[in-house]
């Protein structure tokens, strides 16, 4: 069985002459109308502009970004495969684990970045830290969001290793 990385190159080498040869074919097709300077080519300017710009962009597209898209798409579907497994699994530590701090993390969102936005100003607790009281509350919200996320997540990931490690012993 192949990996989905040699796979991508593979398929977007197959594509490159097809769609080299269909771009290449058109493009040079339409540069004696793109070139012409009489009044009666004048009117298909825009639209042979439009033509070759867009096969331009769709030869990108289609050998540069749908290949990069899908190896992101498999780099995104792990961490999420993880979170299904984690609170599909029997093991009832883990699962209110991740569903303690995702509903921390959505609470912390709420105090921090949703209060600002809403209201217009930071929530009272946080102004009372100088940094952010300085700060435009939207941008003070998605700063205090973003540090509170991370440490609530470092928080989790110690919280999981110790009954993780207490798990361990308790089999032993």
């Amino acid at each position: 069985d192949r990996g989905l990385i040699p796979s991508i190159i593979d398929a977007a080498a197959d594509r490159l002459r097809p769609v080299m040869l269909t771009t290449m074919t058109t493009v040079l097709g339409l540069a004696p109308l793109l070139f012409e300077r009489s009044q009666q080519a004048q009117f298909l300017k825009p639209t042979v502009i439009t033509l070759v710009y867009g096969l331009g962009f769709g030869m990108f597209l289609v050998l540069l970004v749908v290949p990069a898209l899908v190896a992101m798409q498999r780099d995104l579907s792990r961490p999420l495969t993880s979170l299904r497994r984690a609170l599909r699994q029997g093991a009832g530590r883990l699962r209110w684990l991740v569903l303690g701090t995702a509903l921390a993390q959505l609470g912390w969102l709420v105090l921090t970045l949703g209060w600002a936005m809403a209201s217009g100003a930071l929530h009272p607790a946080l102004r009372m830290i100088p940094a952010l009281a300085a700060m435009e509350p939207v941008k003070a919200g998605l700063l205090a969001f973003l540090l509170g996320a991370f440490a609530l997540a470092l928080l989790a990931y110690a919280a999981g290793g110790i009954a993780y490690r207490l798990n361990a012993r308790q089999r032993a």
